[in-house]
């Protein structure tokens, strides 16, 4: 019991920070895609980027890389789980309440995902803990 806990201890912090990097990796290429066409996603080839969808893609891209690696991660993790949220009521919400019958759990997911890294943090690998440390650090 005692070595299950002490387990988990050291490894829950760590497993945290690789959810926020995998999220924050596959939410970036939502942004890639649609600002960069890097996938090439054909339906995305003429997107205005001052567009919703484009503006859209700016968060994913620039919020997904700040999740990614850990620097303002609880704003910014704030903030995307908030255009999931719009995402979700603009974009499926409309086509049926259900996300299993309107394709939206995956904004679901995201958004809910994100409000947890916006309160839980991004773990101890990231930027945001390395400036914690340096912070200390100068104060000592």
């Amino acid at each position: 019991m005692a070595a299950s806990s002490a387990i988990h201890g050291v490894w829950t912090p760590r497993i945290l920070s690789v959810l926020r990097i995998v999220a924050g990796f596959l939410f970036m290429t939502h942004g890639s895609a649609k600002i960069l066409h890097v996938p090439d996603v054909h339906n995305l080839d003429h997107l205005q980027v001052f567009s919703l969808i484009g503006v859209a893609g700016l968060l994913e891209l620039i919020g997904g890389a700040l999740v990614m690696i850990g620097l303002f991660t609880r704003p910014a993790a704030f903030v995307l789980s908030g255009e999931m949220a719009f995402a979700y009521f603009i974009a499926h919400a409309p086509r049926d309440f259900l996300p299993l019958l309107n394709h939206g759990e995956s904004a679901v997911l995201y958004c809910f995902l994100f409000l947890y890294l916006a309160f839980a943090g991004p773990g101890p690998w990231s930027v945001d803990a390395l400036r914690r440390g340096a912070r200390k650090a100068s104060r000592t």
